[in-house]
């Protein structure tokens, strides 16, 4: 089964697809899609589902994890990103592809085995658990494959 993980911004939003068999966890690609600051919002958000439809049809996952969006440090983010992750959803819903939201706690619960454990300590879990030579990076695509693996534990 072919899995997308997702960690939606609205500047960058990271992605990470991975393949899961009844032994093992591989990593297929990761990334991220970025949209300029100075943008309308509009376009970030076409650029946003313009992109997403690519990984979409390119790598055809049959399903979709994405970050339930829950708590904000910074309230000018809240409607940006809101927006940002509405446009994903209906995009992914255009291609009949089922999704589920896992909030941070439970992605580093899934991956560690530790609800509060630090960012690193999640990026090497994922860098031991798809056998990859290095953390992935940027940070955004590492949290997306993590997530990816959050659902993978669900199967």
């Amino acid at each position: 089964m072919i899995i997308l993980g997702i960690d939606p911004g609205t500047a960058t939003t990271g992605y990470g697809i991975i393949k899961c068999t009844q032994d093992k966890l591989s990593c297929l690609h990761y990334g991220t899609i970025k949209t300029e600051a100075h943008t309308k919002a509009e376009s970030r958000l076409l650029t946003i589902s313009s992109e997403l439809e690519l990984i979409l049809e390119e790598y055809k996952p049959k399903a979709v994890a994405i970050e339930k969006l829950f708590f904000f440090k910074n309230p000018k983010t809240v409607m940006p990103v809101s927006q940002a992750k509405g446009v994903m959803l209906l995009t992914i819903a255009r291609h009949n592809i089922p999704i589920h939201e896992f909030t941070p706690l439970q992605v580093k619960m899934a991956v560690t085995g530790y609800g509060r454990a630090q960012k690193k300590q999640v990026q090497e879990m994922v860098k031991r658990l798809l056998c990859l030579e290095k953390v992935p990076r940027p940070n955004d695509a590492a949290d997306a494959l993590a997530i990816a693996i959050s659902y993978s534990y669900s199967l």
